[in-house]
């Protein structure tokens, strides 16, 4: 009986210390993530003028495991629990790898999907638009063109005047929100919001 009691007491403080150990590396995780995305906050224009195309490890190196696995695997974020399917802030999404702008929080609606959902991109000539045939289904993929990104699908089902959907991934966009916009290189689109 003693010897029962010592060996679940064992497997209790093992199960206790490797759950001290996952909570260290998922908060160091977070952390590192958070941190990436403070320098990316505190950048300027840099993307916008002088984007070069970055090798396979610097994007390992720069992107979170989600956000690579959804721009260059063509992965998907989960529903409603994506950083901004229910963002409500005034500003422009910008490509999370390029920084170049593709969406308006102005053409930003609530689809009921959980992912932000856009009637049309900021600059058309950015959207690439690819026919899909994965998952047993057609659809139009849309990637970035300057950074080759995946962001997301286009449907037919969108609100007027366009009449479509841009169904996106948090994952491939940096929101800039509107008071982050001069500083950021972003200034074109001051003042772009009210209607």
């Amino acid at each position: 009986m003693k010897k029962t009691r010592l060996i679940l007491g064992s497997l209790g403080l093992g199960l206790a210390i490797t759950a001290i150990i996952i909570a260290v590396v998922n908060r160091s995780n977070a952390t590192q993530a958070r941190s990436q995305i403070e320098s990316r906050e505190n950048e300027t224009d840099r993307h916008r003028n002088s984007y070069k195309s970055l090798t396979d490890a610097e994007l390992r190196e720069t992107l979170t495991p989600l956000q690579y696995k959804v721009t260059k695997q063509h992965g998907t974020e989960r529903a409603f629990t994506n950083e901004y399917w229910d963002n409500k802030g005034d500003g422009i999404y910008v490509d999370i790898i390029s920084g170049e702008p593709l969406f308006s929080s102005k053409d930003k609606f609530d689809s009921g999907t959980g992912w932000p959902s856009f009637s049309k991109p900021i600059k058309e000539e950015e959207i690439v638009e690819v026919e899909d045939n994965s998952l047993f289904m057609q659809r139009i993929e849309v990637r970035s063109k300057t950074a080759d990104s995946h962001l997301g699908h286009v449907f037919p089902d969108g609100p007027a005047p366009t009449g479509l959907r841009y169904c996106i991934n948090s994952a491939s966009l940096r929101f800039i929100p509107e008071q982050k916009l001069e500083k950021l290189g972003y200034g074109e689109f001051i003042g772009t919001f009210s209607d």
